[in-house]
């Protein structure tokens, strides 16, 4: 009896699942990243109204720098796992390929394509050089 390709849904979806939640922590850290952005402004603006000083200030800057050194590797960390379960995911998917049937009267066939012979070129023969 013919038999179509069956999906493995739970594989399938445990990697969707997971997919999405690297998506939400990859704009998790985005969040985090934009309110670093945002305090990091009210201290130049504290230091512009003369309420910390320049010391304070560059302190900030180096904590504000390490920091965003750190959330941008986790995001770039991320989108790489991102890929990489949008790439088994693709192959899952990719592996679904429909079997071609055909029915005939003696029953359901499954149609498989014969490989084609690969043509092999003929090589040029090299031109020689005739002295003079």
């Amino acid at each position: 009896m013919a038999q179509t390709k069956k999906m493995n849904e739970q594989t399938f979806a445990k990697l969707v699942k997971e997919f999405h939640a690297v998506g939400e922590l990859i704009r998790a850290r985005q969040e985090e990243k934009q309110s670093i952005i945002e305090e990091f402004e009210n201290e130049r603006g504290r230091y512009s109204a003369g309420k910390i000083s320049k010391k304070a200030l560059e302190s900030s800057v180096a904590k504000t720098n390490k920091e965003f050194l750190r959330l941008d590797k986790e995001i770039r960390r991320q989108i790489a796992r991102a890929n990489t379960l949008g790439n088994m995911a693709k192959s899952l998917s990719f592996q679904q390929a429909p079997k071609v049937f055909r029915a005939k009267t003696s029953g359901i066939f499954l149609l498989v394509k014969k490989a084609k012979k690969a043509k092999r070129k003929v090589a040029q023969k090299k031109k020689v050089k005739k002295k003079k």
